[in-house]
């Protein structure tokens, strides 16, 4: 018997990472919503890597934060370790990442989730979608209960048909033993959605007594850290140091002879792993040249033995991975509390979506995190982020957000997704920005702050923090350029500081500039009128010495614009415009782009066949105008 559990505006499927960042963003922009989850117990769990953060993914972190997410908020408060990586590069690539306690990650979120207006929880397996009319309208639950709303959020990373595998065992589970949503992408498949086959991996973890740290290198956290949320200011939280070791010849040795009993190798697992996350068995087969591969011993938390074994991400059988462990330096005695183990899972072309995150098939319906084909927890954040902020505006009547690649990585992230597709797990690289420069680690708030203050995500007492972040370090660069000053005054600082002395009077700007002065020198020579906070001194001091490198992206990224700007109209038929190639006819009939910007980045359409799109479209607009 069906039963009527209420209606909503949103409903969210899911509460990992892409379901607490959905739900919470629909929630604090007043739409009424209801998370549906297996196991309230799991909400914002972290099944691998108890870690937030690193190269490309940390930007992330800060976008959700610069956007009104909690990711950002959630680990500051619950780190147990932090360090920025990357310091001796260029700002662009500098990356900030947490060690969490996973523990303390998941009930804090679920505690800031309890405590949000407009949002119900709901522990329940959702087994099918409401349609009526063409447009999805709820949801039905196992137990039969129908809840009704006007928008739907899929976010159900690894649970779509879940299978378990390590060794010659298999077994369907969702990730950390759980359930796993079987009839739900059986459903899918139904209402005419196309799934692939993924897989992840997980490594083993072992009792912290049991580990020999002599024999591995200390990892300890940044002495002064610095945050992901631009809303902690400082942190009493203790650190834990990770720890270094290799695998040996040994361990390669034990890997090669127990192929025959690797499923990856023996054609157990069936679904596409991850490129930039591979397990070690796969790393020692296609880097048979390396004599060692690196291994973190990272703690799960404060109040747990159990340590992450990074690096050793595997789905051999039980007794090969216990031998793996203890040929290990470091961990000859070691005790393993959990097996590795692979999954594999059900995941959407992503292709099918709008850049709204919103199917094309099913009107209403949003996808985010694991399902769209993504791996990681901050990826998944970032959609989520995307797909509750687009489901609330849809259920209120309103147009969709969507980031562009110069905005943000999250821009690069969904763009990359609904255009080009991913045949493999897609992780996000620094590599994959064309606009890096512009997407610093440091300037998430400067590009998308006022976008999360319009959507009603970010508070006035913030948004005034930012504005007044935002004129000081206008008015402190401004200031640098008024500012001249005389080789008298500034050669012995300079000379301090192995810079060339000058012969003649310049302005500090152009001192600035210089790669070897860094913002201590303006302290020393002319303090500022105001106070600068280090994040406001971090700014000048980028603006000022990027400046160039800049410019150029910045008019890059006006040529992008004017392409994003020429819309292409939703019933446009590309079988009748003469000229295109083939391949470029059925790969814009797919994905269906949303404006010439997106076309040109859709593999297989050529510049000759945009050409020919623009006079298409410059014709079509004129026809419309005639007629309107």
């Amino acid at each position: 018997m069906s039963y009527e559990g209420g209606s909503y505006d949103v409903i969210v499927i899911g509460a990992g990472h892409a379901g607490s960042e959905a739900a919470l963003a629909a929630a604090r922009m007043g739409c009424s919503t209801l998370m549906v989850t297996i196991n309230l117990d799991m909400i914002a769990f972290m099944p691998c890597n108890p870690s937030i953060g690193g190269p490309a993914k940390g930007h992330v972190v800060r976008e959700i934060d610069a956007l009104g997410g909690e990711m950002g908020r959630n680990i500051d408060k619950t780190f147990i370790q932090l360090r920025m990586l990357n310091t001796g590069k260029g700002p662009a690539v500098h990356a900030l990442r947490a060690q969490a306690d996973k523990f303390l990650y998941q009930h804090t979120m679920k505690e800031t989730m309890e405590k949000t207006p407009n949002l119900t929880l709901r522990q329940g397996m959702v087994e099918r979608l409401v349609v009526e009319n063409g447009v999805c309208a709820g949801v039905i639950t196992k137990t039969g209960t129908i809840y009704r709303s006007k928008t739907v959020i899929l976010t159900t990373g690894t649970y779509l048909r879940g299978k378990v595998i390590m060794g010659e065992t298999t077994y369907e589970s969702g990730p950390n033993n759980q359930q796993p949503s079987v009839k739900l992408s059986e459903n899918l498949r139904e209402l005419g959605f196309e799934l692939v086959r993924f897989k992840t991996g997980t490594p083993p973890r072992v009792h912290k007594d049991t580990i020999d740290f002599s024999k591995t290198e200390i990892q300890p956290g940044d002495e002064h850290p610095k945050f992901f949320s631009y809303e902690t200011k400082s942190s009493d939280n203790e650190q834990l140091p990770c720890w270094l070791t290799y695998t040996s010849e040994e361990t390669h040795t034990i890997i090669n002879s127990n192929l025959h009993r690797a499923p990856m190798f023996t054609g157990i697992i069936e679904g596409t792993g991850p490129r930039y996350c591979p397990s070690i068995e796969d790393k020692v087969v296609r880097f048979s040249d390396k004599p060692k591969h690196q291994i973190f011993l990272e703690p799960e938390g404060k109040n747990t033995a159990e340590y992450y074994v990074q690096g050793l991400s595997t789905s051999l059988p039980e007794d090969v991975q216990l031998s793996i462990l203890r040929s290990i330096p470091g961990l000859e005695k070691v005790e393993m509390m959990r097996n590795g183990y692979a999954i594999e899972y059900d995941a959407m072309v992503p292709t099918q979506l709008w850049p709204s995150l919103e199917t094309k098939r099913l009107p209403g319906l949003f996808t985010a995190g694991q399902i769209n084909g993504t791996s990681g927890y901050e990826e998944a954040a970032g959609q989520g982020v995307m797909a509750g902020i687009n489901a609330g505006r849809k259920a209120q009547g309103k147009d969709p957000v969507i980031l562009d690649r110069s905005q943000g990585y999250i821009g690069v992230l969904i763009d990359d997704l609904v255009t080009k597709g991913t045949n493999e797990p897609y992780r996000l690289l620094t590599s994959r920005a064309e606009y890096r420069l512009l997407l610093r680690h440091d300037n998430a708030d400067l590009r998308l702050t006022p976008i999360g203050y319009e959507i009603g995500l970010i508070s006035e007492e913030r948004y005034a923090a930012f504005v007044d972040k935002k004129q000081k370090v206008e008015q402190e660069i401004q200031r640098l350029q008024n500012t001249k000053v005389k080789p008298s005054e500034v050669n012995s600082v300079l000379e301090e500081k192995g810079s060339a002395p000058i012969a003649d009077g310049s302005n500090l700007l152009i001192l600035m500039r210089r790669p070897e002065m860094d913002y201590t020198f303006v302290e020393q020579i002319s303090p500022p009128p105001v106070l600068l906070d280090e994040e406001m001194k971090e700014q000048v001091e980028i603006q000022i010495k990027y400046a160039g490198y800049i410019e150029k992206q910045l008019q890059h990224v006006e040529r992008l614009q004017k392409m994003e700007q020429k819309k292409l109209p939703e019933d446009i038929d590309y079988s009748d415009i003469h000229g295109l190639a083939i391949e470029a006819r059925q790969k814009l009939a797919k994905i269906r782009p949303i404006s010439i910007g997106q076309a040109s980045r859709i593999s297989g359409v050529t510049p000759a066949d945009i050409s020919i799109l623009l006079v298409h479209l410059e014709h079509y607009n004129r026809v419309t105008a005639a007629k309107g």
